[in-house]
């Protein structure tokens, strides 16, 4: 079971510290309940089993391919990250009684949002650098069973999983306490600290 507690560890790596996907996580929780938060961390996870995956395939290959376009990936992420921020707040002001109207999420709705917070994710900087970083270090030893790398990336999901389940819930916890104008008034603080991380992308890039 040591790969299984490996893979649990760099699924908490990279899950645990705040950034945009997270905020995105629990604001969606607010804003939609936790079956739209449970869906969002879902997606949050699923890229997360990918880049796992691909860390136990591909290995330093992988990362060798990826680390001369760091740059471009960065600045396609913060201006992703800018555009998802500064729509949610256009969306925000603009739509303010449509959205303390909006309740619970069907099953089509929870898709489109699983699809939607997956690619979000497999575009994070954050995500690619972790995992880029995880295997030129040596995180994710050599395997030389298909047990074995089942095994970290099982650890690796459910660890991040649990984490984005965690923030879903916050979220939802919020949207049952909240009133509507006040769950607006997060949101939008939400927002503008998703377009603080993109800006704090494209800064960095400078």
């Amino acid at each position: 079971m040591t790969y299984f507690f490996e893979g649990a560890l760099a699924g908490y790596g990279i899950a645990i510290p705040v950034g945009a996907i997270a905020v995105l996580i629990v604001e969606m929780g607010l804003r939609r309940g936790f079956r739209a938060g449970f869906s969002a961390g879902g997606g949050a996870a699923g890229a997360d089993a990918i880049y796992a995956s691909l860390a136990v395939i591909a290995g330093e290959t992988l990362s060798e391919y990826l680390m001369p376009y760091m740059s471009s990936i960065r600045f396609l992420g913060g201006f992703i990250l800018i555009a998802i921020g500064g729509y949610g707040l256009w969306r925000t002001v603009r739509a303010d009684r449509e959205l303390q109207a909006v309740g619970e999420v069907d099953q089509r709705g929870a898709w489109r949002i699983f699809l939607q917070f997956l690619g979000l994710t497999l575009l994070n900087p954050l995500t690619i650098v972790y995992f880029s970083v995880l295997i030129l270090g040596g995180g994710v030893k050599v395997m030389t069973r298909p047990l074995d790398g089942l095994l970290f990336i099982a650890g690796a999901v459910l660890a991040s999983l649990s984490w984005q389940t965690l923030l879903a819930g916050i979220g939802a916890f919020a949207h049952q306490r909240m009133t509507p104008r006040f769950q607006v008034v997060v949101s939008l603080i939400g927002f503008m600290v998703v377009i603080g991380f993109g800006l704090r992308m494209l800064i960095a890039l400078i």
